[in-house]
């Protein structure tokens, strides 16, 4: 394929910059539009393909500025313009060079340069396509995707890597109507006609139409609060570190350690005949075979898990305001202690608000659960190799705001899937984790009575640890300058649709070392659909158009009415 063809031919390099390269048109006629083999051209668009002659190398490259030299801007005339006689010159940015040897090897950027006076001819479709099918492609046997088609002819279909597009994780961002809820469906399927496993969580039900396994939080399932964390609970309550969270994690491993004597038929002692062991209250019982049993099975009872039965969680808060010993026995809980009684009422209202709130009941499996799907189990059934189903939707529609549980919730199915990748369940059968809207749940702290703040991170572990394990994350979001600058540094991969903010654009331009400053001028004025796809992995960036998908999310703006 012979990328120099005196055919395509509209100048010679005048200057040579690490940064970009300047052309001038020896006549403003190179600039025109036309048509040979049938292909047409036109050398004078910002945006256009050129290929550049070398000696061992060529390169790649794209126009960025068009002008007219200052001593032709004066003498300019509808004349001048209907006859031709200016020379006007452009800058363009180096995307690649290639081995003129070799053609399919080629590295980013420029290791080498062109010379002054250099020839620069205008790209070929069919040039172009070599090295856009199977973008990031490194081996023979290999995954493709389908985003779209170049933004500069619209005929140029981008083909690339799966490996390369999620193996390194990355982001999908712009702002609301540029196109960024498309372009995450279309990467949905694509990937699901590759027979990979995905797992999206919805924020809105965008996404409820889409075939696939849905579950649907407070609807049809529930995540158990028993796959919570301590932390998690923590984050819930909101104790305040001196006066409430020391009551709240001894009610905790108080409710624990009788979990375990009612599966084992100890601590009979401590209750009457037929009462049953659901909570203790303290107050002036005998400390020793408690103690010597919370000894005997430490390991589960200080583990971070929340092995006990969560309704009588505000009655043992209450059963933990005791005097620690008893100062007539020492082998004695105390007498009810009011100051620490005191100091929890508003934990134990909250505590209380919270197990009996028919939302989070619903929510996180407290209670009867009449049928509803184990959403845990449902992600293990969804990860097995005999299950065929390639899409589970997790639905956050029906989840309400209070308690920050929107978050919190998110943050500890995160580090469930964590957990399942760091034992190895990924590990053969890679999995993408899709987050819509992820600037609702990264970035998010806690805070509590006194005003001591947590971090919510979760996915900022995945984006750090599990592409070893073969959990890939791919979020999108609006406002990049959200996301913790760890998570999006993380990202290998970019795309970008229209970005206005002057913070997102500096939080892509920051992470997004692949592509310069020339490239991402663009990204103001992307119409919807259009993105400039870069990556780790890429050989240079890409302006393209996404195709639209043929599952449609609901994200579409209400129309005012007559």
């Amino acid at each position: 394929m012979q990328p120099f063809n005196y055919h395509y031919f509209i100048g010679y390099v005048s200057q040579v910059t690490p940064q970009y390269i300047k052309i001038h048109f020896p006549s403003s006629t190179l600039l025109s539009k036309f048509i040979f083999s049938g292909e047409e051209f036109n050398g004078g668009l910002v945006g256009t393909y050129i290929s550049i002659e070398g000696e061992n190398y060529g390169f790649i490259g794209q126009l960025q500025e068009i002008e007219v030299l200052e001593k032709e801007r004066l003498s300019l005339s509808e004349t001048a313009f209907k006859n031709q006689e200016f020379h006007p010159t452009a800058k363009a940015e180096i995307l690649l060079s290639f081995n003129l040897f070799d053609m399919k090897k080629v590295t980013k950027g420029a290791n080498v340069y062109p010379t002054i006076g250099a020839k620069v001819f205008v790209c070929t479709k069919e040039f172009v396509q070599q090295y856009v099918q199977g973008f990031g492609k490194k081996k023979k046997e290999e995954l493709l995707i389908n985003i779209g088609y170049l933004n500069s002819d619209n005929q140029t279909e981008v083909t690339v890597s799966q490996q390369s597009f999620f193996g390194r994780h990355c982001a999908v961002v712009g702002t609301t109507g540029g196109g960024k809820s498309w372009s995450l469906s279309k990467l949905i399927e694509e990937a699901r006609k590759n027979n990979t496993k995905c797992i999206l969580l919805d924020p809105t039900g965008e996404y409820s139409s889409y075939p696939g396994e849905h579950c649907i939080l407070s609807d049809n399932s529930y995540f158990s609060y028993r796959k919570l964390a301590i932390s998690d609970l923590f984050f819930l309550l909101k104790p305040s570190e001196r006066a409430q969270a020391p009551k709240l994690l001894e009610a905790i491993k108080t409710l624990k350690t009788l979990e375990i004597a009612r599966r084992q038929g100890e601590l009979d002692c401590y209750f009457a005949n037929g009462e049953a062991k659901n909570y203790l209250l303290k107050a002036g019982k005998n400390k020793r075979e408690f103690v010597e049993m919370q000894r005997k099975y430490y390991e589960e009872i200080d583990s971070n898990e929340l092995n006990f039965d969560i309704k009588y969680l505000p009655r043992q808060i209450q059963g933990e305001c005791v005097w620690e010993v008893d100062n007539r026995n020492p082998n004695l809980w105390g007498g009810k202690s009011e100051t620490d009684s005191a100091n929890c009422i508003s934990l134990v209202t909250r505590t209380n608000a919270f197990v009996n709130d028919k939302n989070y009941k619903s929510i996180l499996g407290i209670g009867d659960m009449n049928g509803k799907k184990d959403l845990a189990e449902a992600i293990t059934r969804f990860l097995s190799v005999a299950n065929n189903e390639t899409l589970l939707r997790i639905g956050f529609e029906k989840v309400g705001y209070d308690f920050n549980v929107r978050e919190i919730i998110a943050n500890a199915l995160a580090k469930y899937l964590l957990n399942l990748a760091r034992e190895k369940m990924f590990k053969e059968n890679p999995t993408i984790f899709f987050l819509d809207e992820a600037h609702q749940f990264l970035n998010k702290r806690v805070t509590d009575d006194s005003f001591t703040s947590y971090s919510l991170n979760a996915f900022d572990q995945i984006a750090k640890e599990c592409r070893k394990y073969g959990l890939f994350l791919c979020i999108a979001t609006q406002m990049p300058r959200d996301i913790p600058v760890g998570t999006l540094s993380q990202m290998g991969t970019f795309l970008v649709h229209r970005l206005i903010n002057y913070n997102d654009k500096e939080a892509i331009k920051q992470s997004c070392a692949t592509a310069n400053s020339s490239i991402l001028a663009y990204l103001p004025i992307l119409g919807e659909g259009e993105a400039i796809l870069t990556g780790v992995d890429f050989p240079m960036p890409l302006l393209l158009k996404v195709n639209p998908p043929v599952n449609k999310p609901d994200s579409a703006t209400p129309q005012f009415k007559l």
